[in-house]
């Protein structure tokens, strides 16, 4: 199977959205949206996929039975104040998921974890955290770094500006106020081997 690009498989530069998410659908692999340009997301590492099991398991347990819960980076968060189209590794959504995606992407997560590769850490901590500070729900963007023992926490504090808070050490626990959970960093890296 060839893999094509959607500007390829269109014949123009810039796409519309309507385009985009109608080439999306059928993609051999995910790509971000902004302004009519297309991007394909990187691969994930083992380090990587070990962090995103362990969040999704200890978040969803802590999680179960509530309003807000995790979603894995197959669900597309769409943000139209800035057309940004993007798959966080894990958005947490406070909302019936069925009703806040039904074109297949939500809009409205309350909190956006990514986990740090070399190839994405400078664009997650920079442009991204930038067009993600547009959603009007997000109360914490949580970064996580794959390659040691770093998370940077980000929470909006009362005055509405973004606080952030560093991890460092495995005997730590990363505390999410607006989720009320808290996350031991030893089950968050266990497996690892940091």
């Amino acid at each position: 199977m060839e893999l094509r690009e959607p500007a390829v498989a269109y014949g123009k530069n810039k796409l519309t959205l309507e385009e985009y998410l109608e080439w999306e659908l059928d993609a051999p692999q995910k790509h971000e949206y902004y302004r009519g340009e297309v991007f394909a997301m990187a691969g994930t590492g083992a380090r990587h996929n070990v962090i995103a099991k362990n969040l999704m398991i200890d978040i969803g347990t802590q999680l179960k039975g509530k309003q807000c819960q995790p979603y894995g980076s197959d669900l597309r968060i769409h943000i139209p104040e800035n057309t940004l189209f993007t798959y966080p590794d894990i958005s947490i959504i406070c909302r019936d998921i069925v009703e806040e995606a039904p074109n297949d992407y939500a809009v409205e997560p309350t909190v956006l974890i990514e986990i740090l590769s070399p190839s994405t850490k400078s664009y997650d901590r920079g442009e991204k955290f930038r067009l993600y500070r547009d959603i009007p729900s997000l109360k914490a963007y949580i970064l996580i770094d794959s390659e040691s023992i770093a998370i940077e926490a980000f929470h909006i504090n009362a005055s509405g500006h973004w606080e952030l808070e560093e991890y460092k050490s495995l005997n730590e626990t990363l505390s999410i106020p607006v989720l009320q959970i808290a996350l031991p960093l030893h089950d968050i890296y266990e497996g690892t081997k940091l």
